[in-house]
């Protein structure tokens, strides 16, 4: 089953395109990253799946509710955890999470929301006021209540901006939990280590269009390719060799250069290459390329 169809979504802001035309599929129980640089469209992306503002054009549906027409079905089946920290600052945390069990009408939630405060370290804080929580703490409180209503989609929009590596595990922990009971979950971050290490597909948008799509490994794999790394004592990279190179920088005995492989077999000509124009190499190694070089290469526009 589909868990979010998204069909040629467009936005325009006065004369800024927002999204235009982005049509993605995500199915049930992926772990799925949206990734892009600031002002890509992501979070008006999630705004429209959320129902918080209306696309120009196209349509989104979550497990086959569409998100404008039938509001209140498609909403139940979503839990968002949004970037800023909203809060009301009158209730304790736990006065916070029954408030929002209400509005999805369950009056009897206290189980469900006690288990969700032991996962997130959140127990002690109970019968805390938010306001005098700290940062990481309310952002646990996001979560929470994102998570009171069981929702089978869950969307975090940069869950972990500004917050300890402690709260970063507790959340990972339990969100992995989910996932493997079946949960749906759509990361976006700028932590790409992060993506990295949960998702198993993932989607690039570029200025609101979808400029890559496709599973972790398949991307690493087609796009990326392994680097040569060379620190180069004496020389400099021929011209015919600078085509492969990824980014270099200035060390204090000489450069640095990642250069792009695709076979193991490509590092003696490149290496033989380099004595032949006269560069002494200082340090080498072979690095498997990362979710980091692939969004370079991406948004450069160098991704095939």
């Amino acid at each position: 089953m589909t868990a979010i169809q998204i069909s040629n979504v467009e936005k325009r802001y006065k004369s800024l395109q927002a999204l235009g035309g982005v049509s993605l599929s995500i199915e049930e129980g992926e772990f799925f990253g949206l990734l892009g640089p600031n002002g890509a469209g992501k979070t008006t992306l999630i705004s429209i799946i959320a129902g918080l503002i209306r696309p120009d054009a196209g349509s989104v549906s979550i497990h086959g509710h569409d998100v404008v027409t039938d509001f209140r079905a498609a909403r139940k089946k979503l839990g968002v955890v949004p970037q800023e920290l909203v809060f009301d600052p009158f209730f304790t945390v736990r006065e916070t999470l029954r408030l929002q069990s209400g509005y999805f009408g369950l009056p009897n939630n206290d189980k469900w929301i006690d288990e969700v405060m032991e996962n997130l370290d959140l127990t002690t804080k109970a019968d805390t006021n938010m306001r005098a929580l700290s940062g990481g703490m309310k952002r646990r409180v996001l979560v929470a209540q994102a998570l009171v209503h069981k929702p089978p989609v869950i969307v975090l929009d940069e869950p972990t901006a500004g917050v300890d590596v402690e709260l970063r595990q507790t959340l990972w922990k339990f969100i992995s939990r989910l996932n493997r009971e079946g949960h749906t979950i759509v990361l976006t971050t700028h932590y790409l280590e992060e993506a990295q290490a949960m998702c198993k597909r993932v989607a690039m948008l570029k200025t609101g269009k979808v400029v890559a799509l496709d599973s972790m490994s398949s991307l690493i794999r087609r796009i990326a390719g392994s680097q040569l790394i060379l620190h180069l004592k004496a020389g400099d990279i021929p011209a015919d060799l600078r085509p492969l190179v990824l980014h270099n920088e200035p060390v204090e005995t000489g450069k640095k250069y990642s250069l792009k492989i695709n076979e193991y077999t490509e590092v003696e000509p490149i290496l033989a290459r380099l004595r032949e124009n006269g560069a002494v190499i200082d340090e080498l190694q072979l690095q498997q390329a990362d979710l980091e070089d692939i969004f370079i290469q991406i948004m450069e526009g160098r991704g095939v």
